[in-house]
């Protein structure tokens, strides 16, 4: 059986049959690929209806908006969160959090230790020294000023102590 578009086309001395069998070839392998999508198209069917679990599309869109909102505030009071943790740490940075206190006896006859120096310093070492010296007279308080650890006015003995005390405490 001769053809005049095969004999056109080149291919007049084809046979048919040849051609009649490329084309079953196909039609069976579109036919295999035709049930693979299927059966993909199956299984992502079973995995939407898994995902909506019975609910309706709007219960789903209202669902996914809710946890958007949350999303939302919990964004913000983080951000807030931050910013007081960071006020907080400025804060704290200024606040005694070094101290000592040393008790002695300033006049070698009176006994029982009751004067004494409190230092209270701050992160930087900056502070204060309060020293309370109790005599037969009475009772005098006075306070010299610290910063970065040192004072401007002359330490006594005592006062120096407390004050290497209160730095070397890393609590």
């Amino acid at each position: 059986m001769n053809s005049k578009l095969l004999e056109n086309m080149g291919l007049g001395n084809l046979d048919i049959a040849y051609v009649l069998i490329f084309m079953l070839v196909c039609i069976i392998a579109l036919a295999v690929l035709v049930i693979i999508q299927i059966n993909q198209n199956k299984k992502l069917q079973k995995k939407y209806e898994k995902f909506l679990q019975g609910k309706n599309a709007k219960s789903l869109e209202s669902q996914i908006t809710e946890l958007c909102e949350v999303h939302d505030i919990l964004k913000k009071n983080s951000d807030v969160h931050t910013k007081q943790i960071k006020d907080l740490y400025k804060k704290h940075k200024t606040t005694f959090q070094k101290s000592a206190i040393v008790k002695y006896d300033a006049f070698k006859e009176m006994g029982g230790k009751l004067s004494f120096c409190l230092v209270m310093l701050d992160e930087e070492n900056d502070g204060f020294i309060l020293n309370s010296v109790h005599s037969s007279d009475g009772c005098y308080s006075y306070t010299k000023k610290i910063k970065n650890g040192e004072s401007e006015i002359e330490l006594g003995n005592e006062e120096r102590y407390a004050l290497e005390k209160a730095m070397s405490d890393e609590s």
